[in-house]
């Protein structure tokens, strides 16, 4: 067991309709994209999988997918949508959980190795994904990078969404390098808001890069989203693809 924090049945139930924009076509379509070009022939694994938000549509067009996740309640949700013959999942953690056969891709989307909160366990999910790489193969990371330039000297939070319904901030521990999401969901007609956090350990590119490094992977691109934007200084996050030497 990581020290990554469980999604709770509550959480599980609420995730796709909370997701709802991240979940359509339109969004999802260059992702998939990404990932079918990268899977070729060959099978993919998603590390925390989820409720299957990427994996099920994946699967859907064509590639094998199989998946890790540590919360039995998100991966109860997504048994709704697919069975195990479909899409294999296991339960355990992204570290250190090892599942049968060799993968084309191995993929983490949407800033989920940072539910790893020591930096040795992030380096074990490096060496986990080379572990199920077939040799040519490949690992890719969505990862946003942390706000730190919104942080004037003795202010520790950074809003992240002021909407209708939600309120999102980050307060960051620069020396841990850990950040806590704190979300105010306003739930019903009757204006009352709804509270829950999670905590986090951020990485830069360079620091994954060195993981990579220590699992013997490679890094062969880097850029700012699915859609290949050149990844530049401003970015807000990026999608970076490691390959296991042949």
């Amino acid at each position: 067991m990581t020290s990554s924090e469980l999604w709770t049945r509550d959480s599980a139930d609420r995730y796709d309709a909370e997701e709802g924009e991240r979940s359509s076509a339109a969004f999802l379509g260059p992702t998939l994209t990404f990932l079918a070009d990268l899977a070729g022939d060959g099978r993919a694994l998603e590390f925390a999988i989820g409720t299957g938000r990427v994996g099920v549509p994946l699967r859907e067009r064509g590639v094998p997918v199989a998946g890790i996740e540590l919360s039995e309640p998100m991966a109860a949700v997504l048994r709704r949508k697919v069975d195990a013959d479909t899409l294999p999942v296991t339960i355990g953690d992204m570290a250190t959980t090892v599942v049968p056969g060799e993968f084309s891709l191995v993929y983490l989307v949407y800033n989920t190795i940072t539910n790893l909160l020591t930096q040795d366990e992030q380096v074990e999910c490096f060496r986990n994904a080379a572990r199920h790489l077939a040799p040519g193969g490949r690992f890719v990371i969505e990862l946003g990078l942390p706000p730190l330039r919104f942080l004037p000297p003795g202010q520790v939070a950074v809003p992240f969404d002021v909407s209708e319904r939600h309120l999102g901030f980050d307060t960051f521990d620069l020396v841990e390098q850990i950040l806590v999401s704190h979300h105010l969901w306003r739930d019903g007609a009757d204006g009352r808001y709804r509270r829950g956090s999670s905590r986090h350990r951020y990485a830069w590119p360079a620091e994954l890069d060195l993981m990579a490094r220590i699992a013997g992977l490679e890094l062969e691109r880097r850029i700012a989203d699915w859609d290949g934007t050149p990844f530049a200084q401003d970015s807000a996050q990026h999608v970076s693809v490691w390959r296991k030497p042949l």
